[in-house]
C-alpha cells in the first residue's frame, strides 16, 4: 500500500475519533461544572488545557467564557481539534482514499459531515447542548459501524484501527486529566459527595458508567475509576484496551510486510507497562504526571508510525 493511502486512512479515523472525543470532553466539562457550588468561567480553563488548545483560544478571545469555550470546541474552524474541523478533515481524508473504502463507509462519513454541518451552522443554545453532543456521538458511531461491518480485514483495516486507538487513548487520558488536573475540588472535599459525583461524571462522559458498576459493584472511588479507565483491558476506552489493539494491528502489518519498525517496540513497551503496573503505582507517581507522560509517549508512537510507514 502507498504511504499516502495509509496516511489518509490513519488520519481519517483519527479525526473521526477526535471529533467524538472533543464532544465527550465538552460533556465532561459540562457535567463537572454542574457539580460545583460556585461555578466560574475558569472551569473551562481545564477543558481547554486538557484538549491542548488554550493557546489558540487566547489568540482569538480576550476573556474566557463558557459560551465562547464551548463554541470554540464545537465549531470554530480556527481550532483544528473542534468537532467541525475534525469532521471536515476526516471527510477530506476519506475522499482522498475513497477507492479504499466500501460504499457504506463513505456514505456514513459523508452523511455525518452533512448533518453536523447543518447542526453546527450557528452557535448551539445551552439547552440544546446535550442533544448536540449525543448526535455527534451517534453520527461518528455510525461510521465505525459501517466500517466494521463491511471492510476486508487487511492493511486498510489495520491502519484505520491504529489511527482510531491512538486517538482514543490520547483522548481518554485527556478526559481523565480534566478531573484531576484542574477540576479537583479542595483537599477538604476529596472523598466527599462532591468529589464522588465528579468522578461519576467522568465515567458518564466516556460511556462507562454502567460497565463500571458491573466490574466493581461499589461506590465511586477515584482509584477504582482510574484503574478502570487506565488499566482494565476489557473496557473499550481504557488505555490498556487501546494499546492491546494497537499492538495487535501493528503485528498484522509486520507480518504483512515482513518487517517491523521502531513503532512496534514503542507500542509493545507501553502495553507491557500498562499490564505490569498497578493503580497504586500510578497514583504513587501522581495521576496527572502519569497522564502527561502517557500522552507524550503516545504522540511519539504516532510519529514513529508515520516515519516507519512513510506517510509523508
Amino acid at each position: 500500500m502507498l504511504g499516502r493511502t495509509a496516511n489518509g486512512l490513519y488520519w481519517m479515523f483519527r479525526y473521526i475519533e477526535r471529533a467524538e472525543n472533543s464532544a465527550r470532553l465538552i460533556d465532561a466539562g459540562l457535567r463537572m461544572s454542574l457539580t460545583r457550588s460556585e461555578a466560574t468561567e475558569d472551569d473551562w480553563d481545564g477543558v481547554l488545557q486538557s484538549s491542548g488548545v488554550r493557546d489558540i483560544y487566547d489568540d482569538l478571545y480576550d476573556t474566557l467564557t463558557s459560551a465562547d469555550a464551548i463554541d470554540f470546541l464545537l465549531r470554530d474552524k480556527a481550532n483544528p481539534s473542534s468537532v467541525m474541523s475534525c469532521i471536515d478533515s476526516g471527510r477530506n481524508n476519506a475522499r482522498m482514499v475513497r477507492t479504499a473504502l466500501t460504499r457504506e463507509t463513505w456514505e456514513a462519513t459523508n452523511e455525518c459531515w452533512l448533518d453536523l454541518k447543518t447542526m453546527l451552522a450557528r452557535r448551539v443554545k445551552p439547552a440544546d447542548l446535550p442533544e448536540a453532543i449525543d448526535a455527534i456521538k451517534r453520527k461518528t458511531a455510525l461510521i465505525r459501524g459501517a466500517f466494521h461491518g463491511t471492510m476486508l480485514r487487511n492493511e486498510i483495516f489495520n491502519f484505520s484501527r491504529i489511527g482510531t486507538f491512538i486517538e482514543r487513548a490520547d483522548n481518554t487520558a485527556r478526559i481523565l486529566d480534566v478531573k484531576y488536573y484542574v477540576l479537583l475540588p479542595a483537599v477538604s472535599q476529596v472523598g466527599s459527595s462532591i468529589d464522588n459525583v465528579q468522578w461519576e461524571s467522568i465515567l458518564r462522559s466516556v460511556s462507562a458508567h454502567r460497565s463500571y458498576g458491573w466490574v466493581y459493584e461499589a461506590e465511586y472511588k477515584p482509584s477504582n475509576i482510574a484503574d478502570f479507565l487506565i488499566l482494565n483491558g476489557r473496557m473499550p476506552r481504557s488505555l490498556a484496551y487501546c494499546y492491546d489493539k494497537i499492538v495487535s494491528n501493528l503485528g498484522y502489518l509486520a507480518r504483512e510486510y515482513g518487517e517491523g519498525h521502531a513503532a512496534h517496540a514503542t507500542a509493545e513497551g507501553t502495553l507491557s507497562s500498562l499490564r505490569n503496573h498497578s493503580i497504586k503505582d500510578v497514583m504513587d507517581q501522581g495521576l496527572h504526571e502519569y497522564i502527561e507522560n502517557f500522552i507524550s509517549h503516545n504522540n511519539r508512537l504516532g510519529q514513529e508510525i508515520s516515519d516507519g510507514y512513510r506517510f509523508n
